[in-house]
Formats: structure tokens, C-alpha cells, sequence
């Protein structure tokens, strides 16, 4: 059964559980971590610190003044937004189930087992996100780094106040800066797109089929398969964030690319060409009907896309007149940041 999603996660794969104040890590079906604080994660070698360069963007580099969510929305994301949008009395409660003890749950549980990012705290990390954020048209979000061997981020949204955004110190050592400010532009992605707030809806209506007698369970069963396609979707429009804040395709390539089979004793060795190419064979490999069945079966119940098929849409919408046209109504940064 589909849960209530409080947060999107960069990448996602284990099944669900049920209804919880808990977010995704790193998988590719609905998972969650409890927010009990009891992390069973593996402790990272003390003598591995988090490195970063120096942030200088190009001079090239635009924001986007008066860009909208539906701007670079991806059109299944779209159409399953103004779904909802369209229920009376669904954002209210919505809103209510996502209230003060949830927010103060999940305050308690980021200042207690994480560090707060600032100008003074990890000042590197404070100024890829308000780039980011910028050049999105988007308040910074609070950001977190949280100790934890699973490479992960992940956002949230509560009640109207100020979102956050928690990054793994995995995922810090395996993406280089470029990389990482992309993660950092996705999950403003689900802030941008209020991704956390419509998922916490479309699972409300999923929960309450399962309680109509007879038919329930199948309505149920048809609403939670247009959620994972929802999620999939939501996935994809993120990804074009991530792409407008980096603009360069093969840096959100390369994060997925790194994320599929990555570690940073073999950063340098891994090619993005050649993951591109790996995505078309996967595509061939997909088409017959035999294929396109086991495709089919094996992503039906997936949260986020196989990340070989993120790659392909991202090169694909980068090539795009869509794209192209939001380039030009962007503006250049009038100023560059060094450290």
C-alpha cells in the first residue's frame, strides 16, 4: 500500500511501509527512515572529511527572474497536479495532516543528528545552495548534512514553513561541486513544484479507497499506480531543475551515472557518453514485446525512473526547444562568486 510521502528523495528503491513521519533514502521504491533517530547506519571512517573547491561560476551563467513551476514541469507531473488541484477541500486537509507536531518532529530530529549549514558553518556548501536558489527563483531552504554511508538527499515542506533540505556525507564525497549544487537544484525542484504537499494528497485519496467496501481495494490499487507514475514523473521535472541551475547536461548525467554504480575511487574512470549509450541499449533491449513486459513489470512499482532513462530524458529535454526558449528569458548573474 502506498504511504504518505513527507519528502522526496534524490533516489530511491525499497518497498513501503505504511503511514509514518518519515522520509525516503537512497532506492528505488517508496522507502523510509524513521524519524525515532535510531539511524543504523554504518559510521564512516574518521580520517574521510568532506572536500569541496572553491565555487566561481562562469560568467555565463543566468537566473530565472520570473520563472514558474510550470515553466520546465514535466507534462505527466502537470496533468496529475491540476488532478488534484481540482478536488475541493483536499489542500486544507492536506495541510492539517501535515501540521505543528510533524514540523517540530522533524526540526528536533535535523538539528539533533545533523549540522545546520550557514555562512559560518560549511560556508562552500552554504553558497552552492543560495546559487541554486537563485538562479531558481527560489528561497533558500535551511540545509542539513547528515553523517550516513547511503548517498541521499532529500527535501520537505511543512505547513507553509520554511522547507529544508538534507544532504548525506556520502553523497558530498562522491559528486564533485558542479554535481552536488545540481542535487542540491533538484530537491529545490520539489520545493519549487510544492512536490511534497501534492504527493501527501494523492496518497490521502489512495489510503481512503482502501476503506470503501467491495471495490476499494481495486480503486486503490489503480490510484497507487497513478501515483508511482506521478512520482516518476515528479522525478523527471526535478531533473530538468537540476539542469537549469547546472546548465550542462552531463553534470546531471553524471550524478545519476554516479549514483547507478559510482564510487569515488573510480570518479574519474566513469564516462558519460558511454552511460548514455548504456540507456539506448537499454532502450533495444526494452522493445520487443517480451521486453517491454518485463520493462514494464519491473518499473511499475518504482518511485524514481531507472536512472539510465533519467539520463535519456534530461539529453533529450536539453536538446529541446523548451529548454532552449527558457535559456533565452533568462538573465545573466550579474556578479561572480569566489571564495
Amino acid at each position: 500500500m502506498a504511504t504518505v510521502t513527507l519528502s522526496s528523495s534524490l533516489f530511491s528503491t525499497q518497498k513501503p511501509m505504511t503511514l509514518s513521519f518519515s522520509y525516503g533514502v537512497s532506492s528505488d521504491k517508496l522507502n523510509h527512515t524513521s524519524f525515532s533517530g535510531n539511524f543504523k547506519f554504518g559510521s564512516m571512517k574518521q580520517s574521510r572529511r568532506i572536500r569541496l573547491v572553491p565555487v566561481c561560476r562562469a560568467a555565463a551563467s543566468v537566473v530565472f527572474r520570473d520563472l514558474d513551476a510550470d515553466d520546465f514541469r514535466h507534462p505527466l507531473d502537470k496533468q496529475n497536479t491540476l488532478l488534484l488541484r481540482a478536488i475541493p477541500g483536499l489542500n486544507d486537509l492536506g495541510r492539517a495532516l501535515l501540521g505543528t507536531v510533524t514540523e517540530q518532529i522533524m526540526l528536533l530530529e535535523n538539528i539533533g543528528t545533523s549540522v545546520l549549514v550557514s555562512k559560518n558553518q560549511l560556508p562552500e556548501l552554504h553558497q552552492l545552495m543560495t546559487e541554486a536558489a537563485e538562479i531558481l527563483n527560489l528561497e533558500a531552504p535551511d540545509l542539513y548534512v547528515r553523517q550516513s554511508p547511503v548517498p541521499n538527499a532529500y527535501t520537505l515542506a511543512i505547513s507553509g514553513k520554511k522547507p529544508f533540505v538534507v544532504v548525506h556525507t556520502s553523497l558530498v564525497e562522491l559528486l564533485t561541486r558542479k554535481e552536488l549544487q545540481a542535487v542540491l537544484a533538484h530537491e529545490l525542484g520539489h520545493l519549487k513544484c510544492d512536490h511534497g504537499v501534492w504527493l501527501t494528497f494523492a496518497n490521502i485519496l489512495t489510503l481512503g479507497a482502501y476503506t470503501i467496501p467491495g471495490i476499494g481495494g481495486m480503486i486503490a490499487q489503480s490510484l497507487e499506480e497513478q501515483l508511482f507514475r506521478w512520482l516518476r514523473a515528479a522525478e523527471l521535472t526535478c531533473d530538468r531543475a537540476a539542469l537549469l541551475v547546472s546548465q550542462d547536461p552531463k553534470v546531471v548525467i553524471s550524478v545519476l551515472m554516479k549514483l547507478a554504480g559510482g564510487c569515488p575511487s573510480l570518479a574519474d574512470q566513469l564516462n558519460v557518453d558511454a552511460f548514455l549509450e548504456q540507456a539506448r541499449s537499454y532502450d533495444k533491449a526494452s522493445s520487443s514485446p517480451v521486453g517491454w513486459y518485463i520493462r514494464n513489470a519491473q518499473t511499475r512499482q518504482l518511485s524514481h525512473p531507472l536512472p539510465v532513462l533519467r539520463a535519456r530524458e534530461i539529453d533529450a529535454w536539453s536538446r529541446s526547444q523548451d529548454y532552449a526558449s527558457l535559456l533565452k528569458r533568462a538573465m545573466k548573474m550579474n556578479t561572480v562568486h569566489t571564495f
